[in-house]
């Protein structure tokens, strides 16, 4: 699974979901892509589940990109510890994905297969999403009917 491999601070603050994307939320390598409506935290684990959903259709003959990483730790305490004395240790990784965030993008394959491959990606994802293409790739559509 994802993880940094060192961070300059072991613990960091929640902060806040508040706003849009302001990078990311334009395509930048492939032709399709997932675009995030909600403001989430978006776990290691749910990441490798929709990366395997997605390669699984992809194969060989495409290309898939990962946009997000999971660069922010998240604290558990103990089970039936008690108030007090710290905070916890680091559990888990998230990515902090805003709206029109894009968090995953494919490419090399046709248009029907990147919005199944996509779409039984979005299940895996505790947010709602949208597929996404580029501009040109509307129009070569429209000559094909």
């Amino acid at each position: 699974m994802l993880s940094p491999k060192r961070s300059k601070f072991r613990k960091q603050h929640r902060g806040r979901l508040k706003g849009k994307a302001s990078s990311g939320d334009t395509l930048a390598f492939g032709n399709y892509g997932l675009q995030a409506l909600d403001a989430v935290w978006l776990t290691a684990r749910q990441i490798e589940a929709t990366r395997r959903i997605i390669s699984r259709y992809v194969k060989k003959g495409g290309k898939m990109w990962i946009r997000v990483f999971p660069d922010k730790p998240v604290t558990a305490r103990a089970a039936e510890s008690r108030m007090g004395s710290g905070k916890g240790v680091p559990e888990y990784w998230v990515a902090v994905i805003k709206p029109g965030h894009i968090i995953f993008e494919v490419s090399g394959i046709n248009k029907k297969i990147a919005v199944e491959a996509l779409m039984k990606a979005s299940y895996k994802l505790p947010m709602k999403t949208r597929f996404i293409f580029k501009e040109d790739d509307y129009y070569d559509t429209i000559k094909d009917k």
